[in-house]
C-alpha cells in the first residue's frame, strides 16, 4: 500500500552522488568532533548521565555511540570530554579490550585510556606533562569501534538511490535473458534497450522500489520520488541497435527481471569516516516518511527515509531528535479533543542525502518509532 505525505515539492534534478566502497567506518571519540569545535565557555559542559560507570572495557560489538551513551546525556558531545594523548598519531581510536576511565580535571569530567597508571596518568598525558615517546601500535582498521555497524546500513548505503520521477524516462531497462528465463542470475547473460550502454563498461541494474507518494496544495496525489534498488551487477560486451549484450557479473539477494534499469557504475567515494554532530542549520518541519526492509515501525538499529534532503541543509552525520506524535484524548471536562505534546523517543543520524531525502539510522529509540515520527534539531546544551 502507498503511504501518502504531504508538503513535498521535488525537483526534477536527479538527486544522485557519488558514491564509493571505502567502508572503513572506522570511528574514534575525535570522529564526533570533526565538524565540531570545542565548548563555548558559556555553553555548560556535557552532563553526565545518571549511573555512568567509571570503569569501562571496551567489548567487540561495542558501538562508539552506546559507549558514549553510558556516559552522556548528549552523546555526540563525546569530544569535550575525551582525554586525547598528543603523543599518539591517533590518539582517538578506540579498540576492543580498552579501558575507559571516568576522571575529573578542574571540576569537568574527562574520560580516557587507562595506560596502567590510571586517572593521573590520563590527566598527565592529557595536559602534555610527560615527555613519552611515541608508541606504535598495530591495529586492523576493520577493529576499531564504529559509530554504527557497518552490516546495518551498508544496502542502502551502497546499493539504493532516490531520484526524481522523470529521471529514467531514456534510461536502458532490460529485456530478457539468452536463455529466455523471465528471471536471470550471476554468471547469465541478458539484453538491454537504450542509448548509452557502451561494450567494456560496468553497470548496475537496479529494481524501482515502492514510489513515494504526496500530496500538492489541492490534496492531490502525486509520485514525488523512486527509489531504485541495485540487484545486479554486469559488463556489456555488445551493442547493435541500441540492444545492448551484458553479462551479470555479481548478485544481491535478488534476480534481474524484465523492465529492471541499467545505470552506469559510480566513481567510488563514500566516506571513509561519519561525523556525528549537532545541528540547528536544517529546515524544520522533518518528519520519518518510511521504515525501511519493514512495513512495520523503526526501532534502534533501523533504517529510516526521512524528508529532509541537501536543499533543507542535511548533512551526513547530522544526529536529529525522533518525537513521536502526542495522542489525541478527550477531555473529561469539557469533551474537547485535546492533543498531547510529542513525546521524544530517540535519536538518528543522517548517513546519505540526496536532493529532497535522506537515509537515516536510529541510534537509539525508547519506544517504537512510526511512520510521520516528527524530527528536530538535537540541542547543543542539555537542559
Amino acid at each position: 500500500m502507498k503511504k501518502v505525505f504531504n508538503g513535498m515539492a521535488f525537483s526534477h534534478a536527479l538527486g544522485l552522488k557519488k558514491h564509493c566502497r571505502s567502508l572503513a567506518i572506522c570511528i574514534s571519540a575525535g570522529l564526533f568532533t570533526a565538524q565540531m569545535t570545542q565548548a563555548s565557555p558559556n555553553v555548560s559542559p556535557p552532563s553526565i548521565k545518571a549511573g555512568a560507570p567509571h570503569v569501562y572495557v571496551v567489548k567487540k560489538g561495542d558501538t562508539l555511540w552506546d559507549i558514549s551513551g553510558k556516559f552522556l546525556r548528549s552523546p555526540w558531545r563525546w569530544k569535550e570530554i575525551w582525554a586525547s594523548n598528543k603523543h599518539v598519531k591517533n590518539p582517538h581510536w578506540i579498540y576492543p579490550g580498552d579501558r575507559l576511565l571516568l576522571c575529573t580535571l578542574d571540576g569537568r569530567p574527562l574520560i580516557g585510556k587507562d595506560e596502567g597508571d590510571g586517572c593521573e596518568g590520563v590527566i598527565r598525558r592529557h595536559l602534555g606533562a610527560i615527555n613519552l615517546k611515541p608508541q606504535v601500535r598495530v591495529e586492523s582498521l576493520g577493529n576499531t569501534i564504529p559509530i554504527i555497524p557497518l552490516d546495518d546500513i551498508q544496502p542502502w548505503l551502497e546499493r539504493s538511490i532516490i531520484v526524481a520521477p522523470d529521471a529514467l524516462q531514456s534510461t536502458p531497462y532490460i529485456l530478457g535473458s539468452a536463455d529466455r528465463r523471465i528471471v536471470a542470475g550471476e554468471g547469465q547473460t541478458v539484453y538491454a534497450r537504450g542509448q548509452g550502454i557502451n561494450p567494456g563498461q560496468s553497470y548496475g541494474v537496479y529494481r524501482e522500489a515502492e514510489p513515494y507518494v504526496f500530496l500538492d496544495e489541492k490534496g492531490k496525489k502525486y509520485t514525488g520520488a523512486l527509489e531504485l534498488i541495485e540487484v545486479a551487477t554486469a559488463v556489456a560486451v555488445a551493442n547493435e541497435n541500441e540492444i545492448s549484450t551484458l553479462e551479470l557479473k555479481q548478485s544481491f539477494n535478488a534476480e534481474v527481471r524484465r523492465g529492471d534499469y541499467v545505470l552506469p557504475k559510480f566513481q567510488n567515494e563514500l566516506p571513509s569516516l561519519f561525523y556525528p554532530t549537532a545541528t540547528t542549520d536544517i529546515q524544520p518541519g522533518g518528519q520519518v516518511i518510511r521504515v525501511m526492509g519493514s512495513i512495520g515501525t523503526a526501532a534502534q538499529h533501523s533504517v529510516v527515509t526521512i524528508n529532509r534532503g541537501s536543499v533543507h541543509g542535511a548533512k551526513n552525520g547530522h544526529v536529529l531528535s525522533i518525537f513521536q506524535q502526542g495522542e489525541v484524548v478527550k477531555d473529561p471536562k469539557t469533551k474537547e479533543n485535546i492533543q498531547l505534546p510529542n513525546q521524544r523517543v530517540g535519536n538518528l543520524m543522517i548517513f546519505k542525502t540526496f536532493d529532497q531525502l535522506s537515509y537515516a539510522y536510529v541510534l537509539d529509540s525508547a519506544l517504537p518509532i512510526k511512520v510521520g515520527a516528527v524530527l528536530e534539531p538535537s540541542p547543543m546544551v542539555e537542559n
